[in-house]
């Protein structure tokens, strides 16, 4: 732990009351194999993902409809303003989400923040006008901008350290199936032979509701973070935690678990103050921050971008039917969806640093060509979604490289608050400004200047991959104490 634990020892951390504890849990978590168990983890908390993808795919199908006189009626720039709207409330959600899943746990959170993506989702259905469409939107921006900390620190802390990289990657990828659902079901609720035009969009998101609400069943089997107890002066629940998760593992797989050898040494705390975690985010591990931010904001404004206006997109300039719309989403979704699949274990293999920095570079270089086609009117609706697919393709696993970096490179204790930060300041840089951008653009019915936006969009892909060169962590096959060590470590 010769890197984490000279990082950790700049920080001071104030003397706790509590003994000091040698525990092995750490390494007990990270030598256990593959199992059924981890996939039912993976899929209780990665549904997140699949919930985003729903709801982002499903308004960026149902835009023109929105824009009908027998629906809410909304402009082009109503609609970016509404998914403005979504994003902000992402960005507070996770905010306040960081903190509390620092301080409470992450059990305790992934619950509350899901809750309140229900009541935001459920609302929206009930919308009947542009304001109390944009307001719930920012409601169920908070739960889902709330999960991403939570469910970020709680997968990380429990997949083995070898699986990390390409299931993160695949956990976050998995917006891409709830967008390719997302698609799907649009054409079904946007056809006037299935649903009426004005009852259709309502159904679209209330479906969301109810997948949302089977996610609560899921995950009452998902324990709390044995490494987080360990620090918070719960060992004795980690304890039993841990034992359970063993007992569980070895029962699924019929193998009889290797000893773990390795132990560290930690000084829990019922609290560590957000003032030591703040020191420790932006004062020794400022770098990190830095690179977390700099890869968060740069694929944020790319999709926020193209997803939430591509609807637009096909309407205005290739003249696709509203009802159609869900068709191209889906296409594209696929495209999305396979790239991290694909490309994940090579995270664990390759590298961080040299797969991070390729995708997004790739990713720019295939974006700069499809902008210079578009401005040309070189492309047809087909050609057009082809061109995002394989651009998707890549920039798909640099997006959900973003997540990784910012959840497996800072301290334990300071883990959510470090994601949602990173999540946060690129989101509110590039998130909600992009669908603004978009909106405008895209209302001015020019091609040059919609392709100028990509051509800004591939130039911040750049900066990330400049960014990952120079300041990224070589983090594949590596414990997370090994990483950073936990602030509980260092006296």
């Amino acid at each position: 732990m010769a890197a984490g634990s000279q990082e950790a020892a700049a920080i001071i951390v104030p003397s706790s009351p509590e003994a000091v504890i040698r525990t092995d849990i750490p390494a007990r978590l990270d030598r256990l194999p593959w199992s059924r168990v981890h996939l039912l983890l993976v899929v209780a908390l990665g549904i997140t993902w699949i919930l985003d993808g729903l709801e982002v795919t499903i308004v960026g199908s149902i835009g023109p409809a929105l824009q009908d006189v027998h629906t809410l009626h909304l402009s082009s720039a109503q609609l970016g303003a509404a998914a403005s709207a979504y994003v902000i409330g992402a960005i507070g959600g996770a905010l306040l989400s960081g903190w509390l899943t620092d301080r409470n746990g992450r059990r305790l959170v992934f619950y509350l923040t899901l809750c309140v993506y229900l009541a935001g989702v459920l609302l929206t259905a009930l919308s009947w006008s542009f304001a109390s469409f944009a307001a719930f939107r920012l409601i169920t921006g908070v739960g889902i901008g709330g999960e991403y900390s939570a469910v970020n620190s709680a997968i990380d802390e429990l997949i083995p350290a070898r699986f990390r990289g390409r299931i993160d990657l695949a956990v976050n990828g998995s917006f891409w199936f709830g967008a390719a659902a997302g698609a799907g079901v649009s054409v079904v609720i946007l056809n006037p032979h299935w649903l009426p035009q004005q009852l259709g969009w309502r159904v679209g998101f209330a479906l969301g509701a109810v997948l949302g609400i089977s996610v609560l069943f899921l995950r009452r089997l998902v324990p709390e973070s044995p490494r987080w107890l360990v620090t918070h002066c719960r060992a004795g629940e980690a304890e039993r935690t841990m034992q359970s998760l063993e007992a569980q593992v070895s029962s699924a797989t019929s193998r009889q678990l290797p000893p773990a050898t390795e132990r560290i040494e930690v000084h829990p705390r019922r609290v560590f103050g957000l003032g030591l975690m703040l020191r420790a985010m932006f004062g020794v591990y400022r770098a990190r921050s830095v690179l977390s931010v700099v890869l968060m904001t740069c694929q944020a404004f790319l999709y926020n971008a193209v997803f939430f206006t591509y609807g637009l997109v096909l309407t205005r300039f290739y003249h696709v039917p509203g009802a159609h719309v869900g068709l191209y989403m889906l296409t594209l979704a696929a495209g999305n969806l396979l790239g991290p699949i694909a490309l994940g274990p090579l995270f664990d293999t390759i590298g961080r640093r040299r797969m991070i920095a390729g995708t997004f570079a790739l990713s720019a270089l295939l974006l700069l060509v499809t902008a210079a086609l578009f401005a040309a009117g070189r492309l047809s609706a087909f050609t057009q979604t082809a061109a995002w697919m394989l651009i998707f393709f890549f920039a798909s696993a640099a997006a959900s490289s973003a997540y990784l970096t910012a959840s497996e490179i800072f301290p334990l204790e300071t883990r959510a608050l470090a994601i949602a930060c990173a999540y946060a300041i690129g989101t509110a840089l590039g998130g909600s400004l992009s669908p603004l951008l978009f909106g405008w653009l895209i209302g001015s019915d020019s091609a040059v200047r919609v392709s100028a936006g990509y051509a800004l969009a591939a130039l911040l892909l750049l900066i990330a991959a400049g960014t990952e060169i120079g300041l990224g962590v070589d983090a594949e096959g590596r414990t997370l104490e090994s990483i950073a060590a936990p602030l509980s470590s260092a006296v």
